[in-house]
């Protein structure tokens, strides 16, 4: 915290004494993260300010702020605006925790309410605890915020992206919208690597720079329809079913994101597309399907749809 001057850290003082009094120096000291003695000079810079900082001695004793303080304005950071309808869409924030952008917003809320009120949300902000996901996809606020920026002020970025397997990237695109599809975070953009439309998972990209360069982003353009386009597009391993089933049947159980389907002139449908996993495309996609259909490309889904079949077989077996 060496790069923070001395005002902010006593503003930030300030906030920790509105929501934790009775804390003592040490306490203080620790979540400023600097020594006792510096602790107590930001109080005495808050008391130079006028701001009344009562001290209690003894073992039970610590600094809380006296009556007749004038609440300032409440007052967000881009950050904490963007972290409270994060959480609104996503519900995976620590709430409790005042260095996380949603917490930090969320404390200023309850500060302001009258105690009858808050009361209650206090107990529960401060007690409650969230199962942590196992497999958590929670995008970094700032980083969100940069991207937002940017598709708004529709400026080319050069973006640090780690892939499934863990290597980094590095890509310039231009960032036509941020979208959420089921709990996951996208960003939408033309690649210029690429020359075409692509999408890259939120909680993947390390860091943005913005770049001089400026789009357009185009007229007719629907982000959510083209994302759920785009997820289907360019993996490792390309994949053509037949259905025995007309496209206005088939097409109620075929996410775009399996690919493109089609009609074909003898009354059946086909599906044309790509995937990363050729297992799971398989098993927890084309099985629930409650159509007859036949896989006549991609020899790596060929094998899987052979091997759920062959594994399925053998499970039916009678002992």
């Amino acid at each position: 915290m060496s790069d923070i001057s001395p005002t902010a850290r006593a503003l930030r003082a300030l906030d920790i004494l509105q929501g934790r009094p009775g804390i003592t120096a040490s306490e203080l000291a620790e979540r400023l993260g600097v020594t006792e003695r510096a602790a107590r000079r930001y109080v005495a810079i808050l008391r130079e300010a006028d701001i009344p900082v009562e001290s209690t001695r003894g073992p039970y004793g610590g600094y809380r702020l006296g009556r007749g303080l004038r609440l300032p304005p409440l007052v967000f950071s881009a950050t904490e605006a963007l972290g409270l309808v994060m959480a609104a869409l996503d519900s995976q924030h620590a709430v409790a925790d005042p260095d996380d952008p949603v917490g930090s917003a969320l404390g200023k809320i309850l500060r302001v309410l009258p105690t009858n009120v808050a009361r209650q949300a206090v107990t529960l902000r401060e007690t409650a605890r969230t199962v942590p996901e196992r497999w958590p996809v929670k995008p970094d606020p700032s980083v969100t915020s940069d991207l937002v920026a940017a598709v708004d002020a529709q400026r080319r970025v050069r973006v640090g992206y780690r892939t499934a397997a863990g290597n980094a990237r590095t890509f310039e695109v231009d960032p036509w919208s941020v979208v959420v599809r089921y709990g996951r975070w996208y960003l939408l953009c033309f690649s210029h690597h690429a020359d075409e439309l692509r999408t890259f998972r939120v909680d993947r990209i390390t860091e943005v720079t913005l770049l001089e360069e400026t789009f357009d982003v185009p007229a007719d353009l629907d982000p959510a329809r083209e994302l759920e386009a785009n997820l289907g597009k360019g993996w490792e391993y390309d994949t053509h079913v037949v259905f025995d089933a007309p496209y206005a049947e088939a097409r109620h159980w075929i996410r775009p994101t399996l690919g493109d389907l089609r009609e074909l002139p003898d009354g059946r449908c086909e599906l044309v597309g790509s995937t990363s996993n050729a297992q799971a495309y398989a098993g927890e996609w084309l099985a629930g399907v409650p159509f007859a259909f036949t896989v006549v490309g991609g020899e790596e889904l060929r094998t899987a749809v052979a091997e759920l079949g062959a594994r399925f077989t053998r499970a039916a077996v009678s002992p």
